[in-house]
């Protein structure tokens, strides 16, 4: 078998990948990301390349143009490598990690809730899952000849008042030497049971005092980026944190393309060591930047879906997708950090949320804990909007939730110019309703290149509100603009030409894009109106609404409103947590309590099934309109476009 050398440009990253591999799988091989949002299958156009040297065979599509292919461009899934290969990543199909990373100040008129360290204290919460109690034994002598782990053990119980201790055979082989590194001066390490009447674990001793120094990580895994935290346990400050895009994209974006691949022959132990390996990057990163030993981490909390959970544990979800919809479980048993190759020390535990069903997973349950909606009397809605939408309707008494698929519109996926939040993306929108020419504003302040989720809905509402798409999201073709212009039978609206983007190319919305969007937010409008519905209460009975996901902190209120996304309410309701999950992961490394509440808390959530639920579907055709069918759901917005036809 002939062996060729692929050399990625601009990384100057090469790789030696067998003759009639893709370029695609060379890319994965080498950790070079090229956007591939269909998993490889060749129907999205996203992985564009461009060829610098060498022969590929195939890689041309239908979404290249006769100019791209002239240049070179190909379509990386498709290329079938056949010599030695110098391949350009262009910008459009590159992705920048380290934009998941800066501050940025959101557009919003939610307000945000963060997570306050001083009520957990106030309200006697703050009790770490796990303890380093410093102390100072008694040497042997002739006269005293304990055993060093009874030494130990019976010391923590009479001075320290510890009761029911147990002692694992690793920490005991580690017991003797560090007694006597310094004297019979120890630290030990304490993990609390979660359930009352269990016994406490000594699971580290370290020589000396080192109880100022305990920490743990906190972890989010979604679908498409992971973030961690380092939390300093003796403060409840986060000291250090870092994000990343989750390794698992490469093999496709959503979960469905992923428990696809999990199917196939290694393809669950390759996922499984991709989000490890993500996982470790981030651990890396957060130590580093603060320089905290690996030695001082005791324990790490991760919370995700019910497919990301079961792929780290390295459980095929293959049932998931499969009805009826089971997972393999929902609770999971305590596992130590480095069974699962996680790069921590031996004694450091992990704490796996538990999911409530296969697609309302320990992500959902962690916003529940994290934002205190199960300790409040208030009816509330609790909503994660990404690829899947994630309902949560209660309060502190019951819970009901469900989950609805609404697509990668809210990601910048299935868009003819979609992409992520990173730099490029057209994230704000306005235009002069004389001239129609826009105002784009992009993250980075640079040249456009694309449009994310935030941007859509603002562009939609603000071609919505002024005519110039009607409320099925069809451009009017009398408007005399070049702007709007039909193309291959579609029409669109240009955001920009060619000569002031970053991808020489004109930047588009299309009709095609817009129908996309509706279906997305119809698909979560009715989600919330069907559980409503299901638990004999309306939109009229909330008291409050919680946005929760890395999405929700972008969204313009109004203009969400304005496209039937959100139902219309008092934006004061509305608050945004940011991302919930990780919020809650920190929570259950600082609280027991929490530990302990959210075994209670999943055993109150029932979940439905909305594609079982009889009035879904008609809830959704409803919604298949900007905003909806009954535009008297949404008063304030009526009122405005009646003034404006007025005024026109």
């Amino acid at each position: 078998m002939k062996i060729h050398t692929i050399n990625f440009q601009p990384h100057n990253i090469s790789i030696d990948i067998p003759q009639g591999e893709s370029i695609l799988r060379g890319a994965l091989e080498a950790g070079v990301h090229i956007n591939a949002s269909c998993g490889g299958e060749g129907v999205c156009g996203k992985c564009r390349v461009i060829i610098e040297n060498g022969t590929v065979a195939d890689g041309i599509s239908e979404r290249l143009t006769r100019e791209d292919i002239d240049k070179g461009y190909r379509i990386a899934c498709q290329s079938v490598v056949e010599s030695d290969l110098t391949v350009r990543i262009p910008v459009e199909s590159s992705v920048e990690a380290g934009v998941l990373n800066l501050r940025k100040t959101p557009r919003q008129t939610a307000k945000i809730k963060q997570t306050d360290l001083n009520d957990l204290k106030e309200q006697g919460l703050f009790v770490p899952p796990v303890e380093k109690k410093y102390i100072e034994l008694p040497e042997p002598s002739a006269e005293d000849r304990l055993p060093d782990v009874t030494r130990l053990v019976s010391f923590l119980k009479l001075e320290q008042g510890e009761h029911r201790l147990m002692v694992s055979l690793p920490v005991i082989r580690k017991i003797p030497d560090i007694l006597r590194e310094d004297g019979f001066k120890v630290t030990a390490t304490l993990e609390r049971p979660v359930q009352k009447g269990r016994k406490t674990h000594i699971i580290n001793v370290q020589p000396g005092d080192a109880s100022k120094d305990n920490y743990a990580i906190a972890i989010d895994i979604g679908t498409t980026t992971v973030y961690g935290q380092l939390i300093d346990l003796i403060s409840g400050e986060v000291i250090s944190e870092t994000g990343d895009f989750n390794g698992q994209i490469s093999y496709g974006e959503d979960v469905i393309s992923r428990i696809v691949f999990a199917e196939k022959s290694d393809g669950l132990e390759k996922l499984h060591a991709v989000i490890v390996k993500t996982i470790n990057g981030i651990i890396h990163k957060i130590l580093k930047k603060c320089g905290c030993a690996v030695e001082n981490i005791s324990s790490i909390t991760l919370a995700g879906n019910t497919t990301m959970t079961q792929l780290l544990l390295k459980i095929n979800p293959r049932y998931i997708r499969r009805s009826p919809y089971v997972p393999a479980a929902t609770l999971y048993p305590p596992i130590k950090a480095v069974d699962l190759g996680i790069e921590l020390n031996e004694h450091a535990s992990a704490l796996v949320y538990p999911a409530v069903s296969s697609y309302v997973g320990g992500d959902i349950v962690a916003g529940v804990m994290g934002s205190g909606m199960y300790l409040t009397d208030k009816l509330t809605l609790f909503l994660d909007i990404g690829t899947n939408a994630e309902i949560v309707i209660g309060n502190t008494e019951w819970f009901a939730c469900a989950a609805c698929s609404a697509g990668p519109a809210f990601e910048g996926g299935g868009l003819e110019f979609g992409m992520r939040a990173t730099k490029g993306a057209i994230e704000d929108f306005s235009i002069d309703p004389e001239t129609l020419e826009p105002m784009n504003i992009c993250i980075g302040n640079v040249r456009p290149k694309g449009i994310c989720g935030s941007g859509l809905i603002i562009m939609v509402a603000t071609l919505f509100e002024y005519g110039i798409i009607n409320n099925l999201g069809k451009f009017d073709r009398d408007l005399d603009t070049p702007r709007i212009r039909e193309n291959d039978g579609i029409y669109e609206y240009v955001l920009a030409w060619k000569k002031d983007t970053q991808i020489d190319r004109d930047i588009v919305l299309t009709e095609i894009d817009i129908e996309n969007l509706i279906r997305a937010k119809g698909a979560i409008y009715s989600g919330c109106v069907t559980l409503l519905e299901e638990v004999g209460m309306s939109i009229q009975d909330l008291d409050q609404i919680i946005l929760a996901g890395g999405f929700g902190s972008y969204v313009d209120l109004e203009k969400a409103m304005t496209i039937g996304l959100l139902p219309e309410v008092d934006p004061g309701k509305i608050t945004f947590i940011g991302n919930g999950s990780l919020m809650g992961a920190k929570m259950s490394a600082l609280s027991n309590h929490i530990r302990k509440n959210v075994v209670e808390v999943t055993k109150k959530m029932t979940n439905f099934e909305l594609s079982e639920t009889a009035s879904y579907m008609d809830h959704y055709i409803a919604a298949l309109f900007l905003p909806h069918t009954n535009l008297e759901r949404f008063p304030k917005l009526q009122a405005r476009l009646a003034q404006r036809k007025k005024n026109r």
